[in-house]
């Protein structure tokens, strides 16, 4: 064949071989919808999907932290109203026995007998006997308390206990060593005032007592030495060791005048006391000491909670006197409104209640710890046997 002929055809095969290829595209056809018409494979959004969840949760737990702010903040605010009420509120007091209003109290003579013991004067009486000593209408110092509940308490103290009987019936003179305010609960809610005292005739023997804890032939103590026995008894350790031997050997008469600044009752103070004890007691038996493992002392601990037990014996009111005392033996006795309310003969028991104020990790109360400490260091600056002429 002719290639001219053939050429034409070449030509044609060629374009067709390079022509554009048609393209297939499936037809979509569009649906209308409607508002309420849906696809057939839709489904509803799921309102509890992750994302809606943690929202939920969050605002749940938002809500209860709001509750749990707004509780803590009425408590607190509930607490330091009950605090401002109890210490700023005063309820009227009692009428006394004989009838006389308060504001005439202050007015009346020392002759007069008042239940409680709490005058606008000064106290002085005899205890256990209702009629006064003639030295109650002479006026004694008055000493702060720091409260204005119970402002003062007396400086010097005429008991005339059971054992004064071996003076002619004559009282003993008690000086004021130290006072402060039983307080309780970290709001320091305060219970009652406590102020520690000892027989003027005994403050020789107490000075002798300590001076030989720091010099054994001195009869004073210099400013450095007394700043030796301040730190000595204001140590947890030593200085419960100083005052035991001190209420042991030495004889020398004291008392404890209590008076509440808010109502309370005898089991309050009594269970005061007993945890004390048994504190201390329970520690001296870990150290190997057996001094209060006898029935003897068992004994001596019920004595001392039958004394305030009891339907009769348990309210004491606020601004009445309660009256511990401990004579040269050791003997306990409990006075109440010139009343004896009983007795605790085994010197253990008062020596460790007397603890409870004077030494120790956790006192009754520290500002009286601190303040017959103080005390006792006016004592042991002056020469043995010359503060009892000074008192006045």
């Amino acid at each position: 064949m002719n290639p001219r002929t053939l050429s034409p055809l070449l030509r044609q095969a060629q374009c067709l071989r390079h022509a554009p290829k048609p393209s297939f595209r499936p037809v979509i056809r569009q649906h209308q919808f409607t508002g309420s018409s849906r696809r057939p494979n839709d489904s509803p959004r799921n309102p509890l999907d992750p994302i809606a969840l943690q929202r939920i949760d969050a605002q749940r737990r938002a809500h209860y932290n709001r509750r749990s702010y707004y509780a803590g903040a009425g408590m607190a605010f509930s607490m330091v109203a009950i605090y401002v009420l109890t210490t700023s509120w005063d309820l009227p007091p009692k009428p006394l026995q004989n009838d006389s209003p308060r504001a005439d109290i202050g007015g009346i003579e020392r002759g007069t007998p008042v239940v409680g013991g709490v005058t606008g004067g000064t106290e002085i009486r005899k205890v256990g006997e209702g009629t006064p000593t003639d030295g109650d209408k002479e006026k004694v110092e008055q000493v702060p308390t720091g409260t204005s509940t119970i402002p003062t308490f007396p400086k010097i103290l005429n008991l005339a206990t059971d054992d004064s009987g071996k003076t002619g019936g004559v009282p003993t003179e008690y000086h004021l060593m130290g006072l402060g305010i039983r307080t309780v609960s970290f709001l320091g809610i305060q219970v009652y005032v406590v102020g520690l005292y000892i027989a003027t005739d005994d403050i020789a023997a107490l000075q002798q007592a300590l001076i030989r804890h720091i010099d054994p032939v001195a009869t004073t103590l210099v400013p450095n030495e007394k700043d030796k026995l301040r730190t000595k008894l204001l140590d947890a350790e030593i200085g419960e060791e100083i005052w035991t031997q001190v209420l042991k050997e030495s004889g020398i008469r004291t008392a404890v005048r209590i008076v509440p600044t808010r109502n309370t009752d005898f089991m309050h103070l009594r269970d005061g006391w007993v945890r004390g004890i048994t504190t201390r007691t329970q520690k001296a038996s870990q150290k190997g000491s057996a001094e209060f493992e006898d029935e003897g002392f068992a004994k001596a601990m019920g004595e001392l909670k039958g004394i305030f037990s009891g339907g009769s014996k348990k309210a004491l009111p606020k601004g009445k006197t309660l009256l511990l005392t401990r004579d040269g033996k050791g003997v306990l006795q409990a006075w109440c409104d010139d009343t004896k309310m009983g007795e605790v003969r085994d010197e253990r028991v008062g020596r460790q209640v007397w603890l409870g104020y004077l030494a120790g990790k956790n006192v009754a109360s520290e500002g009286a710890r601190r303040d017959v400490v103080e005390g006792v260091m006016e004592f042991v600056e002056r020469p043995v046997g010359t503060v009892a002429t000074q008192v006045v």
